[in-house]
């Protein structure tokens, strides 16, 4: 895969900063009330699967009211050449909440006197992972404060161990994603080699100064050392990572602009840009910090679908933060990942005693089960995904992009979606479900091409009669 990533002011070179703020504040300024032969022209790049300049991208953000539909369809239109109809679904896992940052709108918080701190055992560990197995989660999260406990090591641990679960009647996890603090680059080799997936990390906010009011003490107050993170996980043979803003911090217009300018810089620095982009909103929590500049609905499922067309090939992921009508909207217009059955005080997916109150990060505002996600989204004719399939065989980073930028990864991902979720139905649904997502798949399978039809039936024959774990 090619790509053409623009030179900005700050260049962008591996291990250094590389945000400027004024630079991104003059072209929100100068392209506000952009013209609408402007935003069509923008629109009609990122169609042809372009990503967006950072120029482009605040040509959209400064849209007009009218404007602001046309970007809506296309974004809805994009998503569903580039997409098709497929979501999938995954499920955080929170390992410990012992935490030596002072970050001002969060409950792990080292100074805060209300967090009940836990960490669990690897005994726990297991019996989380059966449990999220138990209801057909095939792709995990785990979650970690930043404390010297979690060290290299520790994580790579508690990924081998996720690894090692299984339950009948085919449960286990194909996907490890993690959430952690920045590592060395020596760290990120040990996490690596423990065969995570993607290693996800937020800089919550681009602009330095609302940075420094935020980060208050520890680690995460050095705002150069957690924005250059992810060079160290390139350099240490990640490829797969991903990028996320805590929207509420700061103008959500900024943290946009700054979120499209870290793709640019993972494209120039290490020829291919990042998996994911996540952008929760701030959510209650004990830290009981309101927004300092808050994100409306409307503005919130606007920003998703900028997003979306600024960066076509990268997979954007919408928690159970949000309630499921701001989530079923999301999807529409560029969300491709949700996760589903969401519980965040420690332990609590099994259900023991270490699931106690006050050791969650925030609030959540879907509470629907995984059934109830995947009974919503086959009514609303979406293809839910537990698929691995990219990872397992090799496509990931470079490999990956060279399928999803020009629009051909649903050659893999609409048939390995259809079988995974062949396998929920069978092991897992409510009987409700299952007719209706047996009913989904016989329309999905038409919809292929024929060969790949073909190809396809023989596999769900193949998982009617018990076998799993079979994909392009």
């Amino acid at each position: 895969m090619i790509f053409r990533p623009q030179r900005y002011r700050l260049p962008d070179r591996p291990g250094e900063p590389f945000i400027d703020p004024e630079e991104i504040e003059n072209l929100l300024v100068q392209k506000a009330g952009a013209s609408a032969a402007e935003v069509e022209a923008v629109i009609g790049r990122a169609m042809a699967r372009q990503r967006l300049s950072l120029s482009e991208t605040a040509v959209l953000l400064g849209a007009s009211a009218d404007a602001r539909e046309r970007v809506l369809a296309a974004a809805e239109r994009l998503k569903r050449e580039v997409y098709g109809s497929r979501i999938v679904l995954f499920a955080p896992l929170y390992v410990g909440n012992r935490c030596t940052n002072r970050c001002a709108y969060c409950s792990f918080r080292a100074d805060s006197a209300d967090t009940v701190r836990k960490t669990l055992t690897d005994s726990e560990i297991v019996r989380e992972v059966e449990a999220l197995e138990r209801v057909g989660h095939k792709r995990l999260i785990l979650v970690y404060g930043e404390h010297p406990a979690y060290d290299p090591a520790y994580i790579a641990r508690t990924v081998r161990t996720t690894y090692g679960v299984r339950t009948e009647p085919g449960g286990e996890i194909r996907r490890v994603n993690i959430n952690a603090a920045p590592l060395s680059v020596e760290g990120f080799r040990t996490v690596r080699e423990a065969g995570i997936g993607t290693y996800q990390i937020f800089q919550e906010t681009y602009h330095r100064g609302a940075y420094g009011r935020y980060h208050l003490g520890g680690r995460k107050a050095d705002y150069d050392w957690r924005l250059t993170s992810l060079d160290r996980a390139m350099e240490a043979g990640i490829d797969d990572v991903g990028l996320g803003a805590l929207l509420g911090l700061h103008d959500w217009r900024f943290e946009v602009m700054g979120l499209v300018r870290h793709t640019n810089h993972l494209e120039a620095c290490f020829g291919v840009g990042p998996h994911t982009i996540s952008f929760p909103r701030i959510k209650e929590s004990s830290a009981s910090l309101p927004a300092a500049s808050p994100v409306g609905d409307e503005d919130f499922v606007y920003a998703i679908a900028v997003l979306r067309l600024a960066v076509p090939y990268t997979g954007l992921i919408l928690t159970a933060r949000e309630p499921a009508s701001v989530r079923d909207r999301a999807i529409r217009y560029g969300v491709s990942q949700i996760d589903g059955g969401t519980r965040l005080e420690i332990g609590s997916y099994s259900g023991e005693p270490a699931a106690e109150q006050g050791s969650s990060q925030f609030a959540i505002h879907d509470s629907r089960s995984l059934d109830e996600i995947v009974g919503r989204l086959v009514e609303s004719g979406y293809l839910p995904s537990f698929c691995t399939a990219c990872y397992r065989r090799g496509r990931t980073g470079e490999h990956f992009m060279e399928f999803s930028v020009p629009g051909f990864i649903k050659r893999f991902c609409g048939p390995n979606a259809i079988l995974t979720l062949a396998e929920y139905l069978a092991d897992y649904a409510s009987p409700v479900v299952a007719e209706r997502g047996w009913a989904a798949i016989d329309r999905a399978v038409a919809e292929l091409p024929a060969e790949a039809a073909v190809q396809t039936r023989l596999r769900l024959e193949r998982i009617r009669t018990g076998e799993r774990d079979l994909y392009f």
